[in-house]
């Protein structure tokens, strides 16, 4: 015999994590926001050497009710499956990035967002903010960190139904990355006849300090919208809301100064010399398009000196990998009808109106 179902508006929180010492501050804020508590918190341990017990962040409040799981240094995507995975048999799950602080009302207004949820319904976001200071013009790094709080279905505070996630195999453990692995799992749930909805609660999303040579780093995520291409189609950009980038504009510059390079090499003076003019033109017009909505301090204009000549090869290199890489990556196919009431929701959930 099986056990009664568990109430419709339960939820879990699932927290993949390195760490970090905002983890302690994310689990205090939602262990004092108002509201229903989760059945289970699940920490996923995504270190590759667990130094220090995750547990010692963890509020009292929370310590009866939370799990600490290894998610075996794989990438945020698989950490979040072995979290949902572990999290019982709670019908909603609440993925937590440990670097957001949820609000004060956090719970209460996530208890609305379940309960106003149609039986279709396979997930809800949350409002994210993204603080920046009122000082002085926000830095490059700080506006790519705001760009979250335009981000559709963002699983910094994302909950999904367990049916849908079970449904679609949960996250595309290919992305390992933190980037385009929740874009993946929103269009497959789309496809599959779910829908996502907007919520009410909102969860404030810090900006971590960074390097010098964050921008460059970051450019890795060309390899993973190459596999978004290969999954879901060159209109993937569009059906996910997400902005296309500079990509074009980095291969013709990258283009333009390997160009001039070859022309220098094979004796051709004047050729190399109109191509090193439009590396560099491509190459100041990216640094002043970073440089102007900035506070333009000295190391700011030198940071974005450097890194706008090096991000175009990077992204260009890493747009190549990810060619090669999932060159035989067969596209998603999954369009359905959307669930039916008895297969989508549990006991006591309303029907859409």
């Amino acid at each position: 015999m099986t056990g009664p179902a568990a109430p419709a508006g339960e939820y879990a929180v699932v927290v993949p994590t390195l760490g970090r010492p905002s983890l302690g501050a994310c689990l205090q804020a939602l262990a004092e926001s108002e509201g229903p508590r989760p059945v289970r918190v699940v920490l996923v341990d995504d270190r590759r050497d667990p130094a220090v017990p995750l547990t010692a962040s963890v509020p009292p409040a929370l310590r009866s009710r939370t799990v600490v799981v290894h998610g075996g240094a794989r990438g945020p995507a698989a950490a979040r499956n072995a979290g949902w995975r572990a999290a019982g048999d709670a019908p909603w799950i609440v993925f937590l990035d440990d670097d957001v602080v949820p609000g004060p009302t956090w719970a209460d207004d996530l208890a609305l967002d379940l309960a106003g949820a149609s039986v279709a319904t396979a997930g809800t976001t949350a409002r994210v903010e993204v603080p920046l200071p009122v000082d002085r013009a926000p830095t490059d790094w700080e506006r790519n960190v705001a760009g979250l709080a335009e981000a559709r279905w963002i699983t910094a505070d994302m909950a999904y139904r367990r049916k849908a996630l079970e449904a679609v195999g949960g996250f595309d453990e290919r992305f390992r990355r933190a980037f385009r692995e929740d874009a993946d799992l929103a269009l497959r749930v789309l496809d599959a006849g779910w829908t996502l909805a907007e919520g009410r609660r909102t969860t404030t999303h810090p900006v971590r300090p960074a390097d010098r040579w964050v921008s460059v780093r970051l450019q890795a995520g060309n390899a993973d919208d190459v596999l978004m291409t290969r999954l879901h189609g060159r209109d993937w950009w569009r059906r996910a809301g997400a902005p296309r980038g500079r990509l074009p504009l980095h291969l013709a510059v990258t283009s333009a100064g390997l160009a001039a390079a070859v022309c220098a090499l094979t004796g051709r003076p004047r050729a190399a010399a109109v191509c090193a003019c439009g590396w560099l033109a491509g190459t100041a017009e990216f640094a002043l398009a970073r440089i102007l909505p900035g506070p333009r301090t000295r190391d700011e204009v030198v940071t974005m000196a450097l890194t706008s000549a090096l991000v175009p090869p990077a992204a260009a290199w890493h747009w190549l990998r990810g060619q090669v890489r999932h060159r035989a990556t067969p596209a998603h196919h999954h369009r359905a009808e959307p669930p039916s009431p008895s297969a989508a929701a549990p006991a006591g959930e309303r029907m859409p109106t």
